[in-house]
């Protein structure tokens, strides 16, 4: 190539590569203000981290200490007045507890960190098992609207889902169960309360079918909007949400049975009076995860998960949530559930043996 030529190349080339340099020097104080940003973002997050971590262990420490001074209570250690005292002191520790556990989630949400999983969320208040700490997690996450819940099998209203709602988070609640004695010991039990006595729950003594529940619900004045549905009618549970109108829960928690696994949409023939027998193993009640599954996008609902026992689903409405607590289908949660990943069919009953079993429905 000629000289003539080349000489201009390497100017034009000198130049571009000048301002090339000139620009990247420029923005090099925004690039440096922004690693600088990142790392203290970055140290932010270990730290909340570090908190959270720590906020876990002051959490079960204290949740040790109610359970030696509820051991104490039940013991009939202590006399009248110190019960009435150890009693509202650890009221109110848990209520302390929880709602430094709920401003976590929330600080979690905020700071865009990794929210815990369900089962990681779990404890006992006044649950049966830990769907008070997953419930509080949830509506910890969602918020609230109108903190009112309908339980339908909420046994004695004492040792239910909704009642660490109603007791430590003021919601307003409408208990249903079949057993007048649960309901006279419940109703005592809440007009004694020192966070409920001047305004109980309703509870009501009925049996609960699919032609009844509907008016029960509405002639109770909860029809509408509710955050929260708890079902456990050990039995028609499939066929009673099915026939549910009136109402239109945020959330619903309710009981399924593991014993069809995860694929086989089924339930127990509809039986207005039906009785489950405890006496035998399994249960022949309720019906399949996948039934609820298939019932719930009928209703506009998703499955979110289910406590770590294996037969509390939860199920969250469409479109409230979805980016926090996305959609499992009924298979992710049996395999990522520690009790529910050794199911085997092996755990249906031989009907020959079981005659009952014969008569399940497809849904």
């Amino acid at each position: 190539m000629a000289d003539h030529k080349v000489e201009p190349m390497k100017s034009l080339f000198k130049r571009k590569i000048k301002s090339t340099l000139a620009s990247s020097l420029a923005d090099l104080p925004a690039f440096t203000e922004s690693r600088q940003q990142f790392v203290e973002l970055r140290q932010q997050f270990v730290e909340l981290r570090q908190q959270f971590v720590e906020f876990r262990q002051q959490f079960g420490d204290l949740q040790l200490q109610l359970v030696h001074l509820q051991e104490g209570l039940l013991a009939n250690q202590f006399d009248h007045s110190s019960r009435r005292r150890i009693l509202n002191e650890t009221a109110a520790i848990s209520q302390s507890v929880q709602l430094l556990l709920r401003q976590k989630y929330r600080d979690l949400l905020d700071n865009h960190l990794a929210l815990p999983e369900l089962t990681d969320t779990e404890f006992r208040c006044f649950s049966q098992n830990g769907e008070d700490g997953i419930l509080l997690y949830i509506f910890s996450i969602l918020g609230t609207t109108n903190k009112r819940v309908v339980e339908i099998g909420a046994g004695d209203g004492i040792e239910c889902n909704s009642a660490n709602l109603i007791i430590n988070h003021g919601w307003q609640g409408l208990l249903f169960d079949c057993d007048e004695q649960n309901i006279s010991r419940g109703k005592e039990f809440y007009a004694k309360c020192q966070d409920t006595f001047a305004d109980p729950p309703t509870q009501v003594v009925s049996w609960i079918t699919a032609e009844n529940i509907n008016w029960l619900i509405a002639n109770n004045g909860f029809a509408g909007d509710v955050d929260l549905l708890s079902l456990d009618l050990d039995g028609m549970d499939y066929w009673v949400w099915q026939a549910i109108r009136c109402i239109s829960p945020r959330v619903i928690i309710l009981e399924f049975n593991p014993v069809w696994g995860p694929d086989r949409a089924v339930s127990i023939p509809y039986q207005a009076d039906y009785r489950i027998d405890y006496g035998r193993r399994p249960y022949y009640a309720g019906a399949s995860l996948s039934a609820f599954v298939k019932l719930g996008r009928e209703k506009g609902y998703r499955l979110v998960g289910a406590q770590r026992l294996g037969f509390n689903s939860l199920f969250v409405r469409s479109g409230v949530g979805e980016h926090l607590l996305p959609e499992i289908s009924p298979r992710q949660c049996f395999e990522s559930n520690s009790v529910l990943r050794n199911w085997e069919p092996n755990w249906i009953p031989d009907a020959s043996e079981r005659p009952e079993w014969k008569n399940i429905v497809e849904v």
